[in-house]
């Protein structure tokens, strides 16, 4: 009866340890439709500006919802919808540039999940598109770096295009919060330049993207301190 006894112990021991196990966290999904750095043509019109546009996912390991967002590149307006469903459709401006994510969530995790960071032009009139705004990569916006012993920073983005005709980017570098100086071209497969820096000095960078027909981007203004 003892070892009855003891062994009722050991297992409600095991329980009650098992029970403080946190919950699963949810991973992130690998999204589908509409394709990276694409046009997306498969939109319903719903007005002269507007095509109503369907999303695909990946279901993803536990996980109860998606939080689908959707941002209007031109205006920086996001637009969210949630769904325990692996698609979802939005409303959105024809010919205009999009990115668009999911982010994973689960009700009994604190955790959330997020997924790859896609780009595409939702379908308009225009027979040629821009090219994507250059994503700034590093120096990250707000961080403090280390230059090299040639002081020096290795400033790095990323560029995309629905037509792959990018024929250069233009970097703009300078103290001055919207900087105007452009200090180097690079050619369209070229992603990165050094550019020449101080100690104890807060710099302001951009790149503009440009394609084989005169189309141009902004990447927009990215900020950061040297050592």
């Amino acid at each position: 009866m003892k070892r009855f006894f003891l062994c009722l112990g050991i297992l409600g021991l095991v329980c009650s340890c098992g029970s403080d196990d946190p919950p699963p966290a949810p991973v992130g999904a690998n999204l589908v439709f509409p394709d990276q750095n694409s046009e997306c043509t498969t939109g319903t019109s719903v007005s002269e500006t507007l095509s109503q546009v369907t999303f695909s996912w990946q279901a993803s390991a536990n996980t109860d919802s998606y939080t689908l967002n959707a941002v209007n590149l031109d205006t920086n307006v996001p637009q969210t919808i949630s769904t325990a469903a692996t698609s979802a459709s939005l409303s959105i401006a024809k010919g205009a540039p999009y990115s668009w994510s999911v982010t994973s969530r689960n009700t009994r995790s604190d955790q959330v999940a997020s997924s790859e960071t896609w780009l595409f032009y939702n379908a308009g009139s225009q027979t040629t598109y821009a090219p994507f705004s250059a994503q700034l990569v590093s120096p990250v916006s707000g961080s403090t770096v280390q230059k090299s012993l040639e002081n020096e920073v290795v400033l790095m983005w990323q560029g995309a295009d629905v037509e792959n005709d990018i024929t250069a980017y233009e970097v703009f570098f300078s103290t001055e919060t919207n900087p105007t100086t452009p200090v180097g071209t690079t050619a369209s497969g070229v992603m990165e330049l050094n550019v020449g820096v101080t100690s104890g000095t807060v710099y302001y960078w951009k790149v503009v993207t440009t394609d084989s027909r005169g189309n141009s981007s902004d990447s927009g203004v990215f900020e950061f301190r040297v050592f």
